[in-house]
């Protein structure tokens, strides 16, 4: 992006959406400031995805680039935009309806139509059309300059910006941003292998309106800086830290002592955290809706005595440790819950079906899946509760193997079911698949056979009786 230079629109100089833009011919609009514009601009500095090739037509003062990708008749462009940029679009539409136009336009898009003339590359590279902002598609192609570039595009506008996989990017590049885009409420980091506590430094410095926060796989990053975040961006909502190993219970600590409102936080693969964690966040975040605790082995049934009572989704998949006793706290403080993801949770039997059939009315989404012990007397509880009833729409029981036809009876109650998992149940039979189906034609079954091997006798006859991955 390297047309992206300087000139940034500061949110409080520009005063609504594109007024002051139709000031004399070959003015900037108001509040905005452009300072060393190349004309023409050069293109993006990805290769793949961008702007088309150029062709280039001698006008005889000068040469001017020409692109397709504009949604214009390739035929026609010299009619609609003349040397002096007063052609028939800029003369019909008033600049104010078409910098509204280009505020729906996708990032490669206002970089093509930067480079068609003067006056739409003011309009397109205005910061008020530069608020949401995600790269992904050229997470190979870009590096910290790219980054930079853009925060001084947009400044004050931009408020969502999603760099998930742009290796290339670090601190030095992310300090930079957060000192020009203070108004950054959204910022997914996802997979920025190379950042560390010094990036999470900055947005605490200066980013404190920041509600949602993804550091997904950000390995460097450590308790200093939760404590950072706690005591720069109060406001946020949203905490993804999934595998950030190196985070332990003092690091949560801090961060909710000061991030008191924070309605989801996922801590999957983090492998260090303890109850005492647990705690803490029981203490402090009385507002918590979402929490993920996937692959945290070293949970115990302990850290479930939750208080948090508007809790609606926990995800505590191989959380190996965890047994009845801790989910019967959990259900008869939690009422709220709607998903529950209890995969691999091998200690726990059909009492915390039981417990969550009377406690969670609400419940929607249950994973069971390698929870082995879960019986048809189980499912018989569930199915005949309030959320079996009225709420349950997926049910996964992957791999319980103690699981039956008669189950499947019983879920004929469960009547807004929409998807049953049922690989590798190998007391489940075709048969009872078929049954459950002609009572509730509208659910997705997911179910595995294995191959039949053929009698000796008829070995090689050409007849092939494997029947695998059925999807019924």
């Amino acid at each position: 992006m390297d047309q992206i230079q300087s000139g940034r629109g500061e949110e409080a100089q520009f005063q609504g959406r594109g007024r002051g833009v139709g000031g004399p011919k070959g003015t900037a609009p108001a509040g905005h400031v452009l300072a060393d514009h190349q004309w023409p601009p050069p293109s993006p500095p990805w290769g793949r995805g961008g702007a088309p090739g150029w062709r280039h037509q001698d006008n005889g003062r000068r040469r001017r680039r020409v692109t397709s990708g504009c949604g214009l008749a390739r035929g026609s462009s010299a009619m609609v935009f003349s040397n002096n940029d007063e052609g028939l679009i800029n003369k019909k539409l008033p600049k104010e309806l078409l910098l509204r136009i280009f505020s729906f336009l996708d990032i490669v898009t206002l970089c093509r139509c930067a480079q068609i003339s003067k006056a739409w590359n003011i309009l397109a590279l205005d910061g008020s059309n530069w608020q949401r902002i995600d790269l992904f598609n050229f997470q190979t192609d870009v590096e910290g300059r790219v980054v930079e570039n853009i925060s001084k595009r947009c400044g004050g506008f931009l408020r969502k910006l999603s760099l998930r996989g742009c290796i290339g990017v670090g601190d030095s590049s992310l300090k930079t941003f957060a000192q020009n885009c203070r108004n950054i409420e959204h910022l997914n980091l996802n997979g920025c292998t190379k950042i560390t506590d010094s990036t999470c430094y900055s947005l605490s410095r200066f980013c404190s309106k920041l509600k949602h926060l993804d550091l997904t796989s950000c390995v460097s990053i450590t308790n200093s800086s939760l404590k950072g975040i706690s005591e720069g961006c109060r406001n946020l909502e949203y905490l993804n830290l999934s595998w950030c190993d190196q985070i332990t219970k003092d690091g949560i600590e801090a961060l909710v002592r000061g991030c008191r409102g924070l309605k989801a936080l996922l801590l999957r693969g983090c492998t260090q955290l303890e109850d005492e964690a647990l705690k803490h966040i029981q203490n402090y975040c009385h507002e918590l809706v979402s929490l993920n605790l996937q692959s945290c082995s070293r949970i115990t049934d302990e850290a479930l005595g939750l208080n948090c009572p508007r809790l609606q989704i926990l995800e505590a998949a191989r959380c190996s440790h965890l047994t009845d006793a801790g989910f019967t706290l959990l259900a008869r403080n939690c009422h709220e819950l709607e998903k529950m993801d209890l995969e691999e949770c091998i200690l726990i039997t059909d009492s915390t079906l039981i417990q969550l059939s009377i406690h969670c009315p609400k419940l929607q989404a249950l994973s069971l899946s390698h929870c082995e012990l879960i019986t048809d007397d189980g499912i018989l509880h569930l199915s005949n509760s309030t959320c079996g009833h009225e709420r349950l729409r997926v049910l996964e029981l992957d791999n319980c193997l103690l699981i039956t036809d008669v189950a499947l009876e019983h879920l004929e109650n469960c009547r807004g079911l929409e998807r049953l998992e049922l690989y590798d149940c190998q007391q489940v039979t075709r048969a009872g698949i078929k049954r459950m189906r002609a009572q509730l034609p509208h659910v997705k079954v997911h179910a595995y056979f294995a191959p039949v091997t053929p009698p000796t006798a008829v070995a090689g006859s050409g007849q092939r009786l494997c029947r695998c991955c059925v999807i019924l």
